[in-house]
């Protein structure tokens, strides 16, 4: 339904539990916060961040934590404002409460949307980016509102150091079980093991990081990313295919049961409303300048950021010219609130001031988000014409011309083991072959495009070649010819073949190589 009504699949998710959530005789279902942060929230983080370019995000680590340390702050403190504006007798921490909740753009959220959306690679490294890290900043100012609402005292030098506490420990905690993980799975786990390891590894980053009172979000956060870095040179390709497809299966269940379960948890939301009519009405303005708050905040934040700060400083507008406008449009449109918004708004006390109109609030701040921004975000995009962008400049080596450095160094690792005493090669028919993929891929690459239609038709006889074999050992094994051991073995190898098939036929930056 959601590819045919053009829907992301995260507000498709919310509006099936909407519906559930109206059925009548369905129970109100109340989420335990502490159950869906634990449960949800660490594997989708340490997802996240496992698959995250780690050269990219350092590159760009001052705008992403302009994002996620400043403008959390500020939409907070907008937010705090415009509701103690609409709701004077509701006490101003309760107010910055609400800030707090409804400020971190969502992790979950922004993944599920901005997957396949045509956005510079750059745009997204940095909306991913922040979603990582701001939801540590929204956490710990919630932690500080609830705290100042309910004691009435609140210290701005003590804020201050518990937040640096609770960062600098959060990332201490996550590097440690990083490296500690990918250490033991590299040498001492492979197959299943290793991958139960990598679940354990989010919830024990996140549970050992929340004991010790630092960060858990950024415990789990930094494993992720320690984790990632290092699975390259140490997991070798069986592990690294199994854990992978493992993840995205889990990945995509955990992300489903979150929405659905937003969706589901309208029920206890609505018995909130007031029966009033005026009363109702006032309450719908007051939910609806928080929404308008929360949404302008933002664009008033990376606006003038974005030109702001390179005016001031002509060497940073040297080094990090100025973005078309585009880009930070789209950013500020891109602020999608979730599952740690309304988890933090359901571990408000119960006799919390004005805990009704939060939670009420915040769910309608998720759900106008996902709904309405999640919705037009890929409209925005075509409107503003990012398909028709100019290619980026970059100063890495293109997918083409790093295959024929690793087809190379293939090549003389062989020599290297292959060339006897006499100079013959042990090895001949493997130097050829790889000598041929060589000079398919360097043909490729110096054509630019024009071996296209070539390279299409190689891999589709290849991919027609895979499916004969393949119907043939299923015929063998069907007839008992061989048994389950063989066709495992063969099977496995035409599957590798497939895979590399449809691999190379699929573009990758906007060109796909020929591979020979």
């Amino acid at each position: 339904m959601a590819r045919l009504i053009r829907l992301p699949q995260a507000g498709t998710l919310i509006l099936g539990g909407l519906a559930l959530a109206l059925v009548p005789g369905m129970p109100p279902i109340e989420l335990d916060p502490d159950f869906v942060l634990v449960l949800f929230l660490p594997p989708l983080l340490l997802l996240s961040a496992y698959l995250t370019d780690w050269r990219a995000f350092r590159a760009d680590l001052r705008i992403i934590l302009q994002l996620a340390i400043g403008a959390v702050i500020f939409t907070t403190f907008i937010v705090g404002w415009v509701t103690h504006l609409v709701l004077p007798e509701l006490p101003l921490a309760a107010c910055f409460a609400l800030g707090a909740i409804v400020s971190p753009p969502d992790a979950v959220a922004a993944k599920a949307v901005l997957n396949g959306l045509n956005l510079p690679s750059r745009t997204i490294t940095l909306l991913e980016g922040e979603s990582l890290l701001n939801d540590a900043t929204g956490l710990v100012l919630y932690r500080f509102a609830v705290v100042a609402t309910l004691t009435g005292a609140f210290s701005s030098t003590a804020a201050v150091g518990s937040f640096i506490l609770l960062t600098v420990g959060g990332v201490a905690v996550g590097i440690a079980c990083g490296y500690l993980v990918s250490t033991v799975t590299s040498r001492f786990l492979d197959g299943e093991m290793g991958v139960v390891v990598t679940f354990l590894a989010a919830w024990g980053s996140y549970i050992l990081g929340d004991a010790l009172d630092v960060s858990g979000v950024l415990a789990t956060v930094c494993c992720g990313i320690v984790m990632g870095w290092r699975q390259h040179a140490l997991l070798d390709g069986e592990r690294r295919f199994q854990s992978r497809a493992v993840w995205r299966v889990v990945g995509f269940l955990l992300e489903s049961l979150v929405f659905i379960l937003i969706g589901l948890s309208l029920r206890s939301v609505l018995t909130r409303l007031p029966v009033d009519t005026i009363e109702f009405g006032h309450t719908f303005l007051q939910v609806g300048a928080v929404i308008i708050a929360v949404i302008l905040s933002r664009f008033l934040w990376i606006i003038p950021m974005s030109y702001g700060v390179r005016a001031i400083a002509p060497a940073l507008r040297r080094r990090d010219p100025y973005s078309p406008l585009r880009i930070p449009l789209v950013m500020s449109w891109a602020g999608m609130r979730g599952v740690v918004s309304l988890a933090a708004a359901l571990a408000l006390p119960e006799h919390f001031p004005g805990r009704d109109f939060i939670l009420l609030a915040t769910f309608a701040v998720i759900l106008v988000t996902v709904l309405v921004q999640g919705t037009t975000l890929a409209p925005l995009i075509r409107f503003l014409r990012f398909d028709r962008a100019l290619p980026a400049t970059s100063r890495t080596l293109s997918e083409g011309v790093a295959r024929i450095h690793v087809i190379a160094a293939q090549i003389a690792a062989v020599e290297a083991v292959s060339i006897g005493d006499d100079g013959s090669h042990r090895h001949p028919r493997l130097i050829e072959q790889l000598q041929f993929r060589l000079a398919a891929v360097t043909r490729a690459v110096e054509a630019n495009g024009a071996l296209d239609a070539v390279r299409t038709e190689h891999f589709v006889a290849l991919l027609t070649a895979v499916a004969g074999g393949r119907a043939e050992l299923v015929r063998m094994h069907r007839a008992g010819e061989i048994d389950n051991q063989v066709l495992h073995a063969l099977e496995k190898e035409l599957d590798a073949d497939e895979i590399r098939a449809r691999h190379l036929l699929t573009p990758v930056g906007g060109r796909a190589v020929a591979a020979g």
